[in-house]
């Protein structure tokens, strides 16, 4: 496997908006960069709350298996008129890509967390973008710290690293059919 430079990105993963990585003063980068894509988060967000959402007076408890919407607390920066969200300490976060992607049958993409915010006790979780997965991005986001911390919308939140493979897979993430192919909208979690 070999990584892609900023050209090959360019020229082979379909990435929409696509921007160049200029220094924009007072804003978190974003775009194309030596070796990777520095993806910027939309404006909606969807934060856990510790409350149970059933009214039962407990916690809430998270179960992949039986998610929960109401477990969020939804925030639209557009609707707010702020150009961030403040994530709770020790909470977390989904948000999704401003950009949208289209990896290659013979790409496979993983996501690490940018700098700025990694030092700030943010941590960026995405799991591999497989040969052939289209759509916005959702992202996990942790903040680690005991304090309440800001994620700036439309600004860079984590960058894309393109592997190319020596061979093209056999069957890709459109072949078999991947539950969260073509997700328009920020996805929660589901089990088919």
């Amino acid at each position: 496997m070999t990584v892609l430079c900023d050209t090959q990105i360019k020229e082979v993963v379909g990435i929409e908006p696509f921007e160049d990585n200029i220094k924009r003063p007072g804003r978190v980068s974003y775009g194309v960069s030596s070796y990777g894509y520095d993806v910027r988060v939309g404006s909606l967000f969807k934060v856990f709350t510790n409350v149970d959402p059933r009214g039962s007076g407990g916690q809430a408890v998270v179960d992949p298996k039986h998610f929960a919407e109401d477990m969020f607390v939804t925030v639209d920066t557009n609707e707010t008129g702020r150009d961030h969200v403040i994530v709770p300490p020790n909470s977390f976060a989904l948000a999704e890509t401003v950009e949208i992607i289209d990896v290659p049958r013979d790409v496979l993409a993983i996501c690490v967390g940018k700098s700025t915010y990694a030092r700030c006790g943010f941590i960026v979780n995405v799991t591999p973008l497989e040969p052939e997965w289209r759509g916005r991005v959702t992202l996990e986001i942790s903040n680690t710290t005991p304090l309440p911390a800001k994620i700036y919308a439309g600004e860079g939140i984590a960058q894309m690293i393109f592997l190319k493979a020596d061979r093209v897979c056999s069957i890709s993430y459109a072949d078999k059919r991947g539950k969260y192919q073509d997700q328009s909208g920020l996805t929660l979690p589901r089990v088919d």
